[in-house]
């Protein structure tokens, strides 16, 4: 049986990710995704990454250069080609979502240290919680139609099965590593688009792909 320990981590895991998700999804909205996405994505990496050097050490010098490579190729495979203008005053709703999604990611870690699959329990339940809480408190939102509930559930699949296959990773691993590369979801994301629907990919966005495959190289060296 898990500790309280794990339980703990494993309910912050949620609660974090959840708000995270919530600054995220507010920063997309508001139509700044060229900025929203990139830096968001590049700081949910980056919060790991220092507490997985001051925890386990320094990585070695391929793994610094490929974590360097692999925060480019976010940022690249994440902007559009369309340029935004950037303002100081707009990255706090990123900056929020990246350093909640984050934490996420090293509570994750920590409770997997004992079990992986109760904390993920623990995690989901506490965010479910959350979300309803705040739903009541702002009174807004509503069902999606009901032909959309298989992809619906669908998506919660696919995302509980990252987020295993995260903690599985962290907990055999370094949690740098780990989270660095799970932050490349972008790459398989434009990836898929361009296979299944037939999406034109940028030049920008295919040196962002051959980034992130020059930086998996170096982690996984």
């Amino acid at each position: 049986m898990p500790n309280i320990f794990s339980l703990a981590a494993g309910g912050l895991a949620g609660v974090t990710g959840i708000i995270g998700l919530a600054a995220l999804y507010k920063g997309l909205a508001d139509g700044q995704m060229g900025i929203v996405a990139p830096l968001a994505a590049v700081t949910t990496a980056a919060l790991p990454v220092l507490l997985g050097i001051f925890l386990e050490g320094m990585p070695s010098g391929l793994h610094i250069m490929g974590f360097f490579i692999a925060s480019a190729a976010i940022w690249l495979l994440s902007v559009p080609e369309k340029s935004q203008k950037f303002q100081w005053r707009q990255i706090s709703l990123p900056i929020t979502a990246g350093v909640f999604l984050g934490l996420s990611l090293i509570f994750i870690d920590q409770a997997a240290e004992q079990t992986v699959l109760w904390s993920l329990v623990v995690a989901r339940i506490a965010a479910i919680a959350v979300l309803m809480a705040l739903l009541l408190i702002f009174r807004k939102g509503s069902m999606p139609p009901k032909r959309n509930y298989p992809i619906v559930c669908l998506v919660g699949i696919f995302d509980t099965g990252g987020y295993t296959f995260y903690a599985l990773a962290a907990s055999t691993g370094r949690l740098d590593t780990a989270a660095v590369l799970a932050c490349m979801y972008p790459a398989t994301t434009v990836i898929l688009a361009w296979l299944l629907l037939k999406e034109r990919l940028s030049r920008r966005q295919w040196i962002g792909v051959i980034a992130a495959f020059a930086a998996i190289t170096l982690i996984a060296a």
